[in-house]
């Protein structure tokens, strides 16, 4: 028997925690833990599985974070408000901060850790991210010594650095994306930047230029929707992971979720499957039986399984197995006992 604990956050006020028994293919829910209004984005301290941070996205946001107990229960240990209005993601950057994005008022903080990886400063600035349009940060990734904030209302990625101490941010630069093409979710290896693009659900690929500004040629620039859609479709873009090659998969792979917020198509939202070398290029499109996938992640040994939700409908949360090449999937367990969720994380 192989057993998985797996937490899911969602617009709510409680993270789900799931056991996943790979052997008998069940997916059931072990406890609701109550937390924040909206905790739609949690992530993992990157060295510490017994920590777990949380956004809770609403008008006056906030970031949490949060012991995990046996079966995923957990205890909230700080809240911090995140200085905006609907943060929609965070993550550790920088060893000891918390980067936490504000949607809908164009800015975010770089939060520092007090005595703990569990206390937040209550000091950090507010880092505001100057755009002639309407700003709409929805991401943080460390790429060497600068953070990158994929920008969707103003075309850009910014590049941050640290300005002194810790909390402490300037932008030095951005890269600049195609008009209107929205970049929501990033995703790097080695040199190469891949960009998920909500407003024109495209998937590119780029040379990361120098900074500050530096300006690079795009090396790909896929579709990534499903080529047969019902009419009143209306699609975007939502989540990008990469696979790395691993001892039962040889080949790297970028998965890519697709949410149609319009007429839905019955087979539900798609997956697309893209390999990675020696060439970006499309491989799969996987109809998944979810609306409006916001949330995936990979786990299990090798990567071997998906999970996925939807952030409307009432198929719950579904687990799917990489086989194949490891460019397909196939449903495994389906728990429908919470309608809707928005994003997962694997503790084992």
């Amino acid at each position: 028997m192989v057993n998985f604990t797996i937490l899911a956050g969602g617009y709510s006020s409680f993270v789900v925690s799931y056991l996943f028994n790979s052997d008998a293919s069940s997916l059931s829910i072990l406890n609701q833990s109550p937390t924040g209004a909206n905790p739609s984005w949690i992530t993992l301290h990157p060295t510490n599985n017994s920590i777990l941070y949380a956004t809770n996205e609403n008008t006056v946001g906030a970031l949490q974070s949060f012991t995990i107990g046996s079966e995923g229960v957990l205890t909230t240990i700080d809240t911090v408000p995140s200085g905006g209005d609907s943060p929609a993601f965070t993550a550790v950057v920088d060893g000891g901060q918390v980067a936490i994005m504000n949607y809908n008022t164009g800015n975010g903080k770089i939060i520092p850790f007090t005595s703990d990886p569990l206390h937040f400063a209550t000091d950090a600035p507010l880092i505001t991210f100057p755009s002639e349009v309407q700003s709409h940060p929805h991401m943080a990734k460390q790429v060497g010594d600068e953070i990158f904030i994929p920008d969707l209302g103003a075309d850009k990625i910014w590049r941050l650095v640290q300005d002194g101490a810790d909390g402490n941010f300037k932008i030095q630069g951005f890269i600049q994306q195609p008009t209107g093409s929205g970049p929501r979710h990033i995703t790097t290896r080695g040199n190469n930047l891949y960009v998920l693009h909500e407003l024109s659900s495209t998937l590119t690929q780029q040379v990361i230029p120098p900074a500050p500004n530096g300006t690079t040629p795009l090396i790909a620039n896929f579709s990534i929707l499903p080529p047969v859609q019902p009419a009143g479709s209306d699609w975007h873009a939502g989540e990008i992971l990469l696979a790395e090659s691993s001892r039962k998969f040889p080949e790297p792979l970028i998965f890519v979720s697709n949410r149609n917020t319009g007429n839905v198509d019955p087979r539900g939202d798609t997956i697309a499957v893209f390999q990675v070398e020696p060439q970006l290029k499309l491989v799969n499109q996987i109809y998944t039986g979810l609306d409006q996938i916001r949330g995936m992640q990979l786990g299990g040994p090798d990567n071997e399984y998906l999970i996925a939700a939807g952030v409307a409908g009432s198929a719950g949360t579904i687990v799917f197995e990489r086989v194949g090449n490891g460019t397909n999937l196939k449903q495994v367990v389906q728990n429908t006992e919470v309608a809707q969720r928005s994003g997962f994380v694997w503790l084992n």
